[in-house]
């Protein structure tokens, strides 16, 4: 009888350890929460998926709740697919990974009344020789459905920020061309002055101006 409490703490090590190292390994993406009439909107439901040594079974829960309402099941796995009888039947689509990490599901042709609230609730119950833990999860979307893609922020500020440099830049290639037109302009007008300056000098001053050679 004494060997089952070392067993029951190393099987807990264990388990904390596996634990650990899932949290660190997994990253859970947030889903997108604003979907445009009439396209495909994928539900994104991440969970830490299990290391493979380890077996376990798992059950996906998805509810949905109108505004001012109460949960309904819309769709279930348990180790089959499970369309619940609701406005989204026909409708729902699932894109779980085989690994059970992706337990999200695609509401095709979504419409202005999909807005609400999404559950995906995951239980899982894990198989160790000494006791079977039971872990749940659950994420909550909130899905806004609009009649027209509104145009993204960060977009708008890059697109406007895009057409000040091009101004900008105009701008500044107009002041360097007058720039260098003016130079130039000057540098001419310098030369002619100095070529109607000699031209002015009467013959016998040319020739005092030559400078003499020495022998």
């Amino acid at each position: 009888m004494a060997a089952l409490p070392r067993l029951v703490c190393a099987s807990s090590v264990v388990l904390v350890v596996w634990a650990g190292f899932c949290s660190a390994v997994c990253v859970e993406v947030p889903s997108e929460t604003e979907a445009v009439q009439g396209t495909h909107m994928k539900l994104l439901c991440i969970s830490c998926m299990r290391r493979e040594e380890v077996t376990a079974s798992t059950v996906v829960e998805w509810f949905y709740r109108p505004e001012g309402g109460k949960d309904e099941p819309i769709y279930e796995y348990r180790k089959t697919n499970h369309e619940f009888p609701s406005r989204f039947s026909g409708r729902l689509q699932w894109n779980g990974s085989k690994d059970m990490q992706d337990v999200s599901i695609t509401v095709l042709n979504v419409t202005l009344n999909d807005s609400g609230i999404y559950t995906c609730n995951i239980t899982r119950e894990f198989e160790f020789e000494i006791h079977r833990p039971l872990f749940t999860s659950s994420r909550l979307i909130h899905l806004t459905v609009v009649e027209e893609a509104g145009e993204d922020f960060t977009s708008v500020i890059s697109e406007i920020m895009m057409y000040i440099l091009l101004v900008f830049l105009t701008l500044w290639l107009l002041i360097e061309m007058v720039y260098c037109y003016r130079k130039v302009s000057k540098a001419e007008e310098a030369a002619q002055e100095n070529a109607t300056d000699y031209l002015a000098i009467p013959s016998e001053n040319k020739e005092n101006c030559a400078v003499p050679v020495e022998e």
